[in-house]
C-alpha cells in the first residue's frame, strides 16, 4: 500500500493528466464517466477533491499539504482542472455554472431529474458535497465554493424534509473561513 507521502506526491501529476491514480485511472477518464459510474464508484471523489485530512472511507486517498495547496492556489492549469472536476459533479447533481452571471452556480434544466439521485434522506452524496466545498475553499476557489453553497442553501430551503439540518450545518461549516 502507498504511504501518505507517496499518495500526496501523486496528486499534482494526476491533476495535470500526467499520471494515473492508485487504481490506474487518469483524471480525463474520470471526467468522462457516466452518471452511474459517478454514483456507484466511491474511491474517486477523494482524488478529484482532496483534503488536508485523511479520508475515513478511503485509505488510498491523497492528503494535501501546504506545498500542494500552494501549487493549486498558484497554478492556473491546476485551478482549471479543479473547476473541470467541479463541472463534472455539478452536471451529476443537475447544477451548472450560470451562463448569465460569471462564477454563479445554479440549477440546470436536468435538476428535476438529477435531484432524484441525490436529494434523499441520508444520501452519501451529502458527504461528497461537504468534501467538494471544503476542497474548493482550501485549494483557493473560495468564491466558487460560496456560490455552490448559496445554490445548496436554496435547495435545502425547498427540500428540508430530505436534507437534514445537520447536513446543511456541515455545508455551512465547510465554507466558513
Amino acid at each position: 500500500m502507498s504511504s501518505e507521502k507517496q499518495l500526496a506526491e501523486m496528486l499534482v501529476p494526476f491533476y495535470l493528466g500526467e499520471r494515473a491514480d492508485v487504481r490506474g485511472r487518469r483524471i480525463e477518464e474520470i471526467w468522462e464517466w457516466d452518471f452511474e459510474e459517478l454514483e456507484c464508484t466511491h474511491d474517486y471523489i477523494q482524488w478529484l477533491f482532496p483534503l488536508a485530512e485523511r479520508s475515513r472511507f478511503n485509505d488510498r486517498a491523497p492528503v494535501v499539504d501546504a506545498k500542494i495547496i500552494g501549487a493549486f492556489q498558484t497554478d492556473r492549469r491546476l485551478q482549471q482542472n479543479l473547476l473541470k472536476s467541479l463541472e463534472v459533479m455539478l452536471r451529476f447533481y443537475g447544477l451548472q455554472f450560470s451562463n448569465l452571471v460569471p462564477g454563479q452556480i445554479e440549477r440546470s434544466s436536468t435538476y428535476p431529474t438529477r435531484k432524484q439521485e441525490w436529494v434523499n434522506v441520508f444520501d452519501h452524496n451529502y458527504l461528497r458535497i461537504t468534501r467538494i466545498l471544503k476542497c474548493l475553499i482550501i485549494l483557493g476557489c473560495v468564491d466558487v465554493a460560496r456560490s455552490l453553497y448559496n445554490c445548496l442553501r436554496q435547495i435545502y430551503r425547498e427540500e428540508g424534509d430530505l436534507i437534514s439540518s445537520e447536513t446543511f450545518q456541515y455545508w455551512t461549516d465547510a465554507v466558513e473561513l
